[in-house]
């Protein structure tokens, strides 16, 4: 197990027909909402990071329309939500709660259109090695990661190095560097010889704050 032992924090809202669990994440701005029925229904997890994205999803529309959201992740039978720092959750749960029971009310599919292909499904194309990495973040990695409120996307592998996103709680956790390093990076070299290192992906507006936070470093430091 790579993550930060804790004492696990619940809480439940009970609303008409669902009994609604929160569980607490590593990340303070991300909290896991498990409505007691099937979200994704798979192993795989779904995203979303923009109000555009969630228009792949009835309740990622839903949930986007409540100020302080800033991403959303649905799992196998859990919600991931991770509002804006400056946002406080005793404003945003409740209307976090109403979207939830407002969406399974109405029966519909939670994806309008289901991905059939997941970053970790094995190509007949995938060397042995590709093979292994993927089945292991599958099997081994990616549960782990999941119970914390977080996912993990397999990009490529590239001169033995292993490049990964971290998505949900783990996008913006302080203790995202550990896990990537001590945890994931242990175990796939254990098993795969040939891996070298593994990095993170970031995205774009990732990759600008990170330059962002680096230059202000540097300002300070030179103070």
């Amino acid at each position: 197990m790579f993550r930060v032992l804790r004492t696990q924090r619940y809480t439940y809202q009970s609303i008409r027909s669902l009994f609604i669990q929160t569980e607490q994440t590593p990340n303070i701005d991300s909290i896991k909402f498990k409505p007691g029925k099937a979200v994704l229904g798979t192993t795989n997890t779904k995203e979303f990071l923009t109000p555009r994205d969630g228009l792949q999803s009835p309740l990622a529309t839903s949930l986007f329309r409540i100020d302080g959201i800033q991403s959303v992740m649905f799992g196998n039978d859990f919600i991931t939500i991770t509002k804006q720092p400056e946002s406080a959750w005793q404003l945003i749960k409740p209307d976090v709660y109403a979207a939830i029971m407002d969406f399974y009310s109405t029966g519909q599919e939670i994806l309008k259109r289901a991905d059939e292909v997941s970053d970790t499904t094995i190509l007949d194309t995938d060397s042995e090695e590709v093979a292994m990495i993927k089945e292991l973040l599958e099997t081994r990695i990616r549960p782990t990661i999941q119970e914390d409120g977080g996912d993990i996307e397999y990009v490529g592998f590239e001169d033995g190095v292993v490049k990964l996103k971290l998505m949900g709680a783990c996008r913006t956790c302080d203790s995202s560097v550990i896990t990537l390093k001590n945890g994931i990076e242990n175990m796939l070299m254990h098993y795969v010889p040939e891996i070298k290192a593994v990095e993170q992906v970031l995205d774009e507006a990732e990759q600008i704050s990170k330059k962002e936070f680096e230059k202000l470093e540097k300002e300070l430091a030179t103070k």
